[in-house]
């Protein structure tokens, strides 16, 4: 019988966008003085997943190093997206910075929450250290991108886009973004990223220092 029935048509996804380059900026200096300051700078400058970076911990974070390690994500399975998606990422010097500030502002919650704070090592989380969920973090950063002077249309995902066009149009090899954002191969990339692209990990980090330094 279920095959007498006619499925509804699926609602069309929005296509993504990316910012500009002084798009990216205006974004980042009215996030700085936002709880998710350093969460924009990383989406922006690393182009991790969303779901990435709810799941990060700080025991995966080297700032010493300037290292990321993404090891997992949130989903059903706490695992990444894919196998190729676990990866260790250079940081580029404003996240490195950005993530130093956030650790000072999460020890000064911590000494304010007392024994409400709920330790999951989250880096980052809500002011009691609780995970944030997608609501939380797409509510606050459409603020950032109004306070922006960006509108509210814009979402956390089109920060990946944007880390891809600008490293593309800054002339990063397609294997190198591909392996940045923890695609398998290329044809993903190419795929998902088509619009944003124009025709090794580090080299991530260094366009971004050049871009926002």
């Amino acid at each position: 019988m279920a095959a007498l029935v006619k499925a509804p048509a699926g609602r069309a996804g929005r296509p993504s966008k990316s910012l500009t380059l002084e798009q990216a900026r205006e974004l980042l200096r009215a996030a700085r003085g936002s709880r998710l300051y350093a969460y924009v700078v990383l989406s922006v400058t690393t182009g991790l997943r969303t779901e990435e970076l709810r799941a990060l911990r700080w025991n995966e974070v080297d700032l010493d190093a300037g290292t990321v390690a993404v090891y997992r994500a949130v989903r059903a399975t706490a695992d990444t997206k894919t196998p190729k998606s676990r990866r260790v990422l250079s940081l580029p010097r404003l996240a490195v910075r950005a993530l130093g500030e956030h650790l000072g502002r999460q020890a000064e919650d911590r000494l304010l929450a007392g024994a409400l704070w709920q330790d999951h090592d989250l880096v980052f989380a809500s002011a009691v250290a609780t995970p944030l969920d997608h609501h939380n973090v797409r509510r606050e950063f459409r603020r950032i991108t109004q306070a922006a002077g960006l509108g509210t249309g814009w979402v956390p995902r089109e920060m990946r886009h944007t880390f891809v066009s600008l490293l593309s149009s800054n002339g990063t090899a397609f294997e190198d973004i591909a392996d940045l954002v923890g695609h398998k191969g290329t044809a993903t990339t190419e795929s998902v990223y088509r619009k944003v692209i124009v025709p090794e990990l580090r080299r991530g980090a260094e366009v971004m220092d050049w871009l926002f330094t």
